[in-house]
């Protein structure tokens, strides 16, 4: 993960230490650690995909997904809002599979319950160049 180009964080101390870990669970792409911060009710959704309800639908699906590509590292560019709900703006440094790097804008926003668990997650980014078939 990289936080020097981080130009704006609203986030509290405690929060910013939270998220962190919480993004360095899936910059590890370790579904047992990301499991940890998630609510059981929890809702996930990427554009316009249908959301995917509950704790363990969701890590059943991070869990492919996460097969999908080497290696991700966030660069974190905004954090905008409060210790319950705030939106990230970042850079996603992909590694693909083929071993190809490439950057991704993304947007996510996250709200969190009074116990600090995720309890909705809203993902805005294009993945169409990690899919992408690379040239011959």
């Amino acid at each position: 993960m990289r936080t020097d180009k981080l130009r704006v964080n609203q986030l509290s101390p405690k929060t910013y230490e939270w998220y962190l870990a919480y993004l360095q669970a899936i910059d590890t792409k370790n579904v047992e650690v990301y499991g940890t911060f998630l609510a059981d009710d929890c809702v996930m959704q990427s554009n316009n995909n249908s959301p995917v309800q509950g704790k363990a639908d969701i890590l059943q699906s991070l869990s492919y997904y996460w097969t999908t590509f080497d290696s991700l590292t966030h660069d974190l560019l905004n954090i905008y809002g409060s210790d319950s709900s705030f939106v990230l703006e970042a850079l996603n440094h992909y590694k693909r599979n083929d071993g190809k790097v490439i950057t991704i804008p993304a947007v996510a926003i996250t709200d969190r319950n009074e116990a600090g668990l995720v309890t909705s997650i809203r993902l805005y980014t294009d993945t169409t160049p990690l899919f992408a078939a690379t040239a011959t």
